[in-house]
Order: structure tokens, then C-alpha cells, then sequence
């Protein structure tokens, strides 16, 4: 018997516990002679930045088929999708003249949702810069400059006042730890940047922006704001103090770096330091980026074992498809014991309940109610028992949570459908419907049926 036939069904949840399935724009949408370029367009385009030698130019066609999409979320029974609006879909040039076309688009997008029962989550930005704004000016171009969070502003302003009627959760970044990390330092995301350290001004911009977007978006109307970030323990790979001292300042760079702003209004001390040398006023620009926010946003996916930096002599090593430079002061190691995904990652469901119990030990009363904005995991075949593993052991690691105390308010599944992954290409499959990248034929997967059953048991 499958370990799917003989499980428990899941816990009960609130009623009103938000269920949703995720996408972004530039992993599905395609159509990308009816937008302006993006910086991700230009990278894809450079031989070796992507691991099968593919682009987003056609994707998964949401653009054109996007009622079947709707279709298929409502079948699901979510109630929320998670959709990413592209920048350079609505503004060709990052900022003035709007494309008509491209606002049309996620009009009819949401009033497909709406009509089908289902609660439209426009995410603002998620990592495709119009690659206008990336030319390098003084002190560097995108979201090095400190006008593109400005800019994003705009944006925010011209979307919310087309759609911010109908969709009233909205979202401002998708975890601006991974774009400046893997975008800015490491250069293994667009827009292929290599400054290392000299990268932080992207984080800081990213939050500015997010805390000028959630004015913007507030002047629309709307009133149900948060932000995605990306989340996940740190683990000293012993109890060396050495180990630990590199953990944690691995837990500062992708953890603190992005929340202690957010919620506690400051960065931990070192990253201020060196923020106020290179971007100015600091405290003044904390001022908006804790602009009060509904509910805080959770990406996650897997917790990290780091140690003290290994040998130079041992090279770059490998985690999560990325290379890492040895020149970092610190390395990823591997967890073992563990099953791990088809892109390599542990799954270790009980580090999320330990996550959200972290986090509200660590924040407090400050804390906002927290979503699962994304969790999931790539494994292939449309019998993919181990996609429902992994979903029934995270399901349960947040009710855990919530009976620890933890207030959740949702979980959504990352993604809707299998789509361009990045850097890694069409080679990782994600979602719960499979696509057929030669005739774009969707068909859901073994995954999408246990989720639509559990969805009833809830609402039952």
C-alpha cells in the first residue's frame, strides 16, 4: 500500500485559513514579443546562463491560456492564487508610458479569477526588473541605484489603480534575499552581477521599496499588504564556536538581513554599519521600510547546515544548483539521513514548525501574522507520491505551529503548474499540473488530486 493510502487526513484548520497556489510572471507567462524586455531576457540570452540552454519566451503560454489556468486553481479548490505581475509587462521602460495591452491582461486575469470563486494575490515584483532600469549609471544600474525603489513606487500605483478594486491581498517583493544574492553577488541569477559584498545596497533598495510601495498601495485603497521573503533554520554544522560564529552570520544574511528591518525597524548591527557607508540615511529610510504591513510572508523550502569556510584547496562547492565561491566565510554542508528532492534539497517538514515557532520567539509582539507564501518541491512523473509526501509532512508542520501558538493565516503551494525554473531551465518540475513544454498540454498531476480532496475535507 502507498504511504498516501495509509495516512491520516490532515488536521483540521481555522475555517477561514487561506489555501492558494502560487506562479510568477516570468516562469509562465511567455509573450514576450507583447511586453519590454526584462533583465532576466537578457541573461537567459547569454550561452551557459541557464543550465538546458532555454529562455521564458514562451514558458508555459499563461499569457494566452490563461483561462485554463483559472480553470484548473478552481477545480483545485484554493482559495487564492498567488500571481506575480510583470514590471516590463506594464511599464516597457521601467517607468512613463504604460503598456495599455499588458494592464488589459491582468484585468482579465483577475476577473477570470473572481468569477471562478477564487481571491487574486498580485505579487509586485518577482526578480523581473524592466532592463531598462539596469544600465549602469553612476554607482551602478538596477536596483543598485536607489531611484528604481522610486520607481517601483510608481509602478505599484499604476497596477493597484487597475486592479486594487477587485484583488485585496497584495504582495510588494518576492524574497529579495535570493535576487541580491544570487542576482548581485554571486551572478548566478539575472542580472549576473559578481560584487559580493559590495551587493548590499540591493537588499536595502528592495526594502525601500517594498516600504514606498506599501504607501503607494495604501493612497489605492488597498488594505491587505505583505511581503514574501524567504525563510529557513540555520544549523552550525557543530558546536565549534567557529561553526556557529559562521552560522550565524549565515542566518544574518538570509534571515535577519531581510526580517529584523521589517518588524524590529533595524538591521542587525554589522549590516548597518556597513548600509550607512554606502546608501546614506539609514534611519531615515528604516522610517519607510516599516511601513505597517498586514501579515509577513514566508518562502519555505528547507533549512541549511553551514560551517566555518573549508580549505581553499577544496574549491567552489555545490548547494542548491548554485556554486559557491570559497572565498565566503562560511560553507554550506550537506544534511544527512535525509530524503532529498530531484533539485537536491533536504525535505525536512519538522524545521518549518520550528521556523514559525523561531520566529515568533524571536520577534514577539511585533510580529505580524504570518502566510505560507510558498512550499513545494520538484520531483517528476504525474504519479508523484513523493511531491505528496512532502506536502502531507509540511501541511502538518504548520498545524503543528498553529497549536504551539504560532498565528498562520495561509499556506500556498509553489506552484500551480511546472514552469521555467530559473536558471536550472525546464529541468526541475515544481508544480502540481505537469505541462508538456512541446504542445503546452496541462495535465494535473497525482499531487494536484490529493490536494483538491484535502481542500474538501477542510472546507467539509
Amino acid at each position: 500500500m502507498a504511504a498516501s493510502d495509509a495516512r491520516e487526513p490532515l488536521p483540521q484548520f481555522p475555517r477561514d485559513f487561506l489555501w492558494g497556489v502560487s506562479t510568477s510572471a516570468h516562469q509562465i507567462e511567455g509573450a514576450v514579443d507583447e511586453r519590454g524586455p526584462s533583465v532576466w531576457d537578457a541573461f537567459t540570452a547569454v550561452p551557459g546562463r541557464v543550465k538546458d540552454g532555454t529562455t521564458a519566451a514562451v514558458a508555459c503560454d499563461h499569457y494566452h491560456r490563461y483561462r485554463e489556468d483559472v480553470a484548473l486553481v478552481g477545480e483545485l479548490g484554493a482559495g487564492a492564487y498567488r500571481f506575480s505581475v510583470s514590471w516590463p509587462r506594464v511599464l516597457p521602460g521601467g517607468a512613463g508610458e504604460v503598456n495599455t495591452a499588458g494592464l488589459d491582461f491582468y484585468d482579465r486575469l483577475v476577473d477570470e479569477l473572481c468569477a471562478a470563486g477564487v481571491s487574486p494575490v498580485p505579487t509586485l515584483f518577482h526578480w523581473d526588473t524592466p532592463l531598462a532600469l539596469d544600465g549602469d549609471g553612476e554607482g551602478g544600474g538596477g536596483w543598485l541605484r536607489r531611484d528604481t525603489a522610486e520607481r517601483f513606487a510608481e509602478y505599484a500605483a499604476v497596477v493597484a489603480g487597475r486592479i486594487g478594486d477587485r484583488a485585496k491581498k497584495w504582495i510588494t517583493l518576492n524574497e529579495p534575499a535570493e535576487h541580491t544574492l544570487l542576482g548581485h553577488a554571486l551572478g548566478q541569477h539575472a542580472p549576473g552581477k559578481q560584487l559580493m559584498f559590495d551587493a548590499l545596497p540591493v537588499a536595502h533598495h528592495q526594502l525601500l521599496a517594498h516600504g514606498l510601495a506599501v504607501r503607494a498601495l495604501r493612497a489605492a485603497g488597498v488594505t491587505d499588504i505583505g511581503i514574501a521573503n524567504s525563510h529557513g533554520p540555520t544549523w552550525p554544522a557543530s558546536a565549534s564556536p567557529e561553526d556557529v560564529q559562521a552560522a550565524d552570520f549565515y542566518d544574518v544574511l538570509l534571515n535577519r538581513l531581510f526580517a529584523d528591518p521589517l518588524i524590529l525597524g533595524r538591521y542587525p548591527d554589522f549590516i548597518g554599519q556597513l548600509l550607512s557607508a554606502t546608501t546614506g540615511d539609514v534611519e531615515a529610510d528604516l522610517k519607510v521600510i516599516t511601513e505597517p504591513i498586514d501579515w509577513y510572508g514566508i518562502n519555505f523550502y528547507q533549512p541549511t547546515k553551514v560551517g566555518a569556510p573549508l580549505p581553499a584547496a577544496a574549491g567552489p562547492t555545490e548547494f542548491s544548483g548554485l556554486t559557491l565561491p570559497p572565498e565566503l566565510p562560511f560553507s554550506v554542508r550537506e544534511i544527512e539521513g535525509r530524503a532529498v528532492t530531484d533539485f537536491g534539497w533536504p525535505v525536512v517538514p519538522e524545521s518549518l514548525t520550528e521556523l514559525l515557532t523561531g520566529f515568533r520567539d524571536r520577534y514577539g509582539d511585533r510580529l505580524p501574522p504570518l502566510v505560507i507564501t510558498e512550499n513545494g518541491c520538484s520531483y517528476e512523473g504525474l504519479d508523484d507520491q513523493r511531491r505528496i509526501d512532502y506536502l502531507d509532512g509540511h501541511v502538518r508542520a504548520v498545524h503543528r505551529a498553529l497549536a504551539e501558538g504560532v498565528d498562520v493565516r495561509g499556506y500556498f503551494v509553489w506552484s500551480l503548474m511546472d514552469n521555467f525554473e530559473w536558471a536550472e531551465g525546464y529541468r526541475q518540475r515544481f508544480g502540481l499540473v505537469h505541462v508538456d513544454y512541446e504542445t503546452l498540454e496541462r495535465t494535473p498531476k497525482a499531487s494536484y488530486a490529493w490536494l483538491r480532496e484535502a481542500l474538501r475535507a477542510q472546507r467539509a
